[in-house]
């Protein structure tokens, strides 16, 4: 199962699951195991938008009720997947409101007649408000995006003579012990060296998304949602280091630091930390993403929010993302790290390379001089069009998104022997966004292509990278490219 960046999304890698006995605590990824048994049900699901003008008939007619193909036309959908992404279909690109999925699930026979057995429905993820029926009860709920919730189904598929069972989810888009694999070391993070270092199992490191190392997975910040959960193993697996975010994105408005709202994200927080703590690739925890954390509620609302995420986790940093003037932040005071996004000559001062140097030194100057703690610059980078080459550079050119970042290396070269702690560019590949005017098909900001094939940045990234790991003694395998042989700057 494999999460895809886009504006909306849909039910992503639901699963049933059964066990022998009922497990308490945290949601574990379910692993197979002599006592648990799974089943997948990723794959073509029925799919239904409700395009009537108050997006409330599918619930006034009741279509968890019957087969979902008797309410009306439906569609083939692929799950995991964003509807939004999928087909030619105008309407569904910018639908916004409720949209209707359906999937009839055959049950092991055991399952529904062993009594010893627990019977649950795991939902991976679903955006951003899901109301799950099956065989038309109502079994869940949940409220927010990325991360998975269940329901104990086994009264219900054992409380007659099933062999099958009818799901059904309605989502709005607006808004045994499992064990870790063999040879796995949860991370132990040493504070008490800030601000000049980060150390992890007494190791000194710096944060950078080795971003040619190794495909698919490449970045170890997950802007700005969880990633899926085989995504984290697979980080577990390879050693790449995760700043886990929460999908605090859009926090700008006044009422958006509203009790409720505080009260959602404490919630949020408590599902992110109980699901991802155990994987030792986590190394910090940011509960949001550019907030306009200068206006005055912002402070206790982030205040409590990291509070309260160091109490369900003593053992990691906590930071959250600013694109705020390091002068009038009033949640800086509260992070471990600071994480600072900025895109000089880019969305400021557009196309002047020349007053990159000079603004960027200042900026992580500024806020190293009032709050003494290590810096990730956790942003910067360009948009660059695949293919359009422009000398001087230009923006949008494969050049200028090149030089961009070759003046803001200069810059981070310097502070890196003093508190700059890490660099991430963005983005990793090009995704899709609304369609607007500053948009070409989408945020171009990517050093690979939407289909995952280098631009020049790549390139410069990974000699970079390269070059970096001699210096800080780090010893990485090169990976043998197939048509060059082992030179470390190949892709």
């Amino acid at each position: 199962m494999v999460r895809v960046t886009a504006s909306a999304w849909a039910v992503l890698g639901p699963f049933l699951w059964g066990c022998g006995l009922a497990l308490q605590g945290g949601m574990l990824y379910p692993q197979e195991s002599a006592s648990r048994e799974r089943k997948e049900l990723d794959g073509l699901w029925s799919f239904r938008a409700d395009f009537s003008d108050n997006r409330r008939q599918g619930f006034e007619q009741q279509w968890y009720r019957t087969p979902l193909r008797e309410s009306g036309p439906t569609l083939d959908m692929p799950v995991p997947s964003s509807f939004n992404d999928v087909g030619q279909d105008w309407q569904l690109r910018g639908f916004v409101g409720w949209v209707w999925y359906e999937r009839e699930a055959s049950l092991p026979q055991r399952w529904t007649q062993d009594l010893g057995t627990r019977v649950v429905l795991r939902i991976g993820s679903a955006h951003y408000y899901a109301i799950v029926w099956v065989n038309g009860v109502h079994v869940a709920q949940h409220e927010g995006g990325h991360l998975p919730f269940e329901a104990d189904i086994t009264k219900l598929v054992q409380s007659g003579p099933l062999s099958s069972c009818r799901i059904t989810i309605a989502i709005n888009n607006t808004l045994t012990p499992n064990t870790l694999p063999p040879g796995t070391i949860v991370s132990k993070i040493d504070t008490s060296r800030y601000p000049k270092g980060y150390f992890v199992q007494n190791t000194n490191f710096d944060f950078f998304n080795y971003a040619g190392l190794h495909r698919p997975v490449l970045l170890y910040t997950t802007p700005h949602y969880p990633y899926a959960e085989e995504v984290m193993q697979l980080c577990d697996r390879y050693g790449i280091v995760v700043i886990d975010e929460s999908p605090g994105v859009g926090i700008v408005l006044n009422q958006s630091y509203s009790s409720s709202s505080l009260q959602h994200h404490l919630e949020v927080m408590d599902e992110l930390v109980r699901r991802d703590k155990n994987h030792p690739a986590v190394v910090m925890w940011s509960v949001a993403n550019e907030p306009t954390s200068f206006l005055k509620p912002a402070g206790y609302y982030f205040k409590t929010l990291i509070a309260h995420t160091k109490a369900l986790d003593p053992s990691r940093p906590v930071t959250f993302v600013t694109n705020t003037n390091y002068d009038v932040d009033r949640a800086a005071p509260y992070v471990d790290v600071i994480c600072v996004n900025s895109y000089y000559s880019w969305y400021h001062d557009p196309g002047h390379l020349e007053v990159i140097q000079l603004q960027l030194a200042t900026e992580l100057e500024n806020w190293y001089g009032k709050y003494q703690k290590p810096i990730i610059q956790s942003e910067y980078g360009a948009d660059a069009i695949v293919g359009l080459h422009h000398d001087p550079p230009l923006m949008f050119s494969e050049e200028y998104q090149k030089s961009l970042l070759e003046q803001y290396h200069v810059v981070l070269d310097q502070k890196r022997k003093e508190y700059v702690v890490g660099e991430l560019i963005w983005n990793f590949a090009d995704f899709m966004t609304d369609q607007l005017p500053v948009r070409v098909m989408g945020n171009k900001k990517g050093i690979f292509t939407r289909q995952r094939q280098p631009k020049g940045a790549a390139f410069l990234l990974r000699q970079r990278y390269w070059k970096l790991a001699n210096e800080t003694r780090y010893h990485w395998s090169a990976p043998e490219s197939q048509c060059v042989g082992k030179s470390p700057l190949t892709l």
